[in-house]
């Protein structure tokens, strides 16, 4: 088991406003989904969590069964932490198979490893068959399920997924929630989204930021209480609840 405690955390650019105002998390499992229109500072939030960017306040420290890290202590911190960014991009010249193999060793998995783990990863994703293709010439949705085949294939204690649905249809979008439902479930899954859609079910809670502050955090029926009558659809619960949280009145 292990515990993400994040503490007070601020960021800012230079000469900017806050992007993100004294956020207060904690997790020990399950996936939850961070919520929040364009320029919440939703993706701050992940880059945060995946070291890349360092925060002007607070700290980010992840327990396990074995040690405590600290993201100051990045190369500890991040054999531990998987992350999928919004911009993903396969790497050039490099197979389907030797992409997922790559990103498993650059988290610190030995080649040995690696290259055990790769197959497994792959068809995890459904992407077994497309194995020996170039990386670089899958489709957009295909490219997705290979950089949550590289998040999988270290066995990170925590999982990061920015956006990791923007641009896909219907049914790559299917593809991803049975591949998210697969997760075990003792991992941290944190994945950022301004789609409400397809929170029930999915998700085990649900953390809300609007304008850099934290404007909900709790379990999905929670939240989804805050969305009226059980008598309403789950969708509607949640478009409603959503709205009155980002809009201010609630």
């Amino acid at each position: 088991m292990s515990t993400l405690s994040i503490k007070n955390l601020s960021f800012s650019y230079p000469k900017s406003s806050p992007q993100l105002d004294r956020i207060d998390l904690s997790y020990s499992s399950g996936k939850t989904a961070i919520l929040g229109p364009n320029g919440a500072g939703k993706t701050t939030l992940i880059s945060l969590l995946a070291t890349a960017l360092t925060p002007r306040q607070g700290t980010i420290q992840l327990t396990t069964d074995v040690l405590k890290y600290s993201s100051k202590e990045l190369r500890a911190f991040r054999q531990q932490v998987a992350w999928l960014p919004q911009d993903f991009s396969p790497v050039a010249g490099l197979s389907v198979l030797e992409h997922v193999t790559y990103s498993a060793w650059l988290k610190g998995a030995s080649r040995k490893a690696a290259k055990a783990a790769a197959p497994i990863a792959l068809e995890r994703v459904g992407l077994s068959e497309m194995s020996k293709h170039k990386a670089t010439a899958l489709s957009g949705g295909q490219q997705r399920r290979l950089g949550i085949a590289g998040a999988l294939a270290h066995d990170a204690a925590v999982i990061l997924l920015d956006e990791p649905t923007a641009g896909l249809d219907p049914n790559q979008r299917d593809k991803f929630q049975k591949i998210l439902n697969d997760i075990d479930p003792q991992k941290i899954v944190l994945v950022s989204t301004h789609q409400t859609e397809d929170i029930d079910g999915t998700f085990d809670s649900v953390f809300v930021l609007d304008q850099g502050r934290q404007k909900f955090h709790g379990s999905t029926a929670d939240f989804m209480e805050l969305g009226g009558s059980t008598e309403d659809g789950p969708r509607d619960r949640i478009r409603t609840a959503y709205g009155q949280l980002v809009s201010g009145e609630h």
